[in-house]
Parts: C-alpha cells; structure tokens; sequence
C-alpha cells in the first residue's frame, strides 16, 4: 500500500498490484526527502522526472505537493499502466508515465527538469552511466536537482555536482546540483 504523506491528497492510500516487480520507498525515506526538498525547492508548479518510477510512489507525492507536470518513467509496463491509471484518478494535470529503457531514453528526451529523482533496482550496475546520462544533458538546468535513491554500498562523492548523500535507515539520497550556490 502506498500512503501519501503530505499535500492535496494527503492521507490518500494506494493499493498497488501485488505482482510489480518493486520495492517502493520507504515513507520514513520519503518523508526525509521531501522535508529536504521543502528546504530547498518550491515545490508548487515545478518540473519532475521520475526514474525507475514502480509504483509512482514519489510522483504521487510530488503532485500532491504542488508539482505542475510528473513524468514517471519505468521499464515495466504494468508499472506504467499502473501509474496512468492512478494519475487519471487524480482528474485533470500534466503527467503521464512511459516505457522506456533507462538510463538509454535520457539522451532522446527534450525537456529540463526541476527535479529529477531515480530510484534504480539495488542489483542495477549502470550508476556511472546514469548519473553521465543525466548531468550531461539538458534535462537538468542551472537550478535543477538531481536525486539518486540507492543503498549504503555506492558513494557517489568523487562525481561531478555532487551536493550530498543522507541516509534514512537503509536508503540512502545522493543530491547532485549544477548550482554552485545552493
């Protein structure tokens, strides 16, 4: 079950298909996250991209805290049905999910983010492409954030625009930022 945390809809519950091959985040995790975002970010009509997106969990979020526009991308195709279908249940926005391959569809999109988040399955063993993939296109801009959900056994301090890594039990969020001032 997914629960909305805070926003429009909060409280909301989910019930997600027993059978998506997923491993939502945690709501101590998400809430973690979203209180440093709140931080850092107005979150009201801004931008997010959501990679490895599962269940939609973290773009439902978004959205009920303000987002204007979600894109959910995942390589599953129940998850994308899954995702759409709870969007439209959220009535009228600017969101969607896709299938795609990623990190491979980051090279092809056209649009920046505000935010970007990608919470990889724990076995995944293209982080360097990923994070090449995203910080060397035009998704991000000079505000933008770029989080990576991953567990404890990757530091990513040594790549560029790194910004900082928190850890909520046994997730961890490493932050990247073009902005030199945030």
């Amino acid at each position: 079950m997914i629960r909305i945390i805070s926003g429009k809809w909060r409280g909301k519950k989910i019930i997600a298909p027993a059978d998506l091959p997923v491993r939502p985040t945690t709501d101590r995790a998400k809430e973690g996250l979203f209180n440093w975002l709140n931080f850092r970010v107005n979150l009201e009509g801004i931008s997010a991209l959501d990679l490895f997106s599962g269940t939609g969990n973290i773009g439902y979020e978004f959205l009920s805290r303000g987002a204007d526009q979600v894109i959910c991308i995942d390589e599953d195709k129940q998850c994308v049905a899954f995702i759409n279908k709870v969007f439209g249940s959220f009535g009228k926005h600017h969101s969607r999910a896709m299938q795609a391959r990623i990190p491979h569809v980051l090279s092809k999109m056209n649009q920046s983010f505000d935010v970007i988040f990608a919470d990889p399955p724990y076995r995944f063993e293209e982080y360097d492409l990923l994070i090449k993939e995203v910080l060397e296109s035009n998704l991000l801009h000079q505000e933008s954030w770029f989080i990576l959900e991953h567990d404890g056994t990757f530091e990513f301090e040594d790549k560029p625009f790194f910004f900082e890594t928190r850890n909520y039990g046994k997730v961890h969020f490493t932050f990247f930022t073009k902005n030199q001032e945030a």
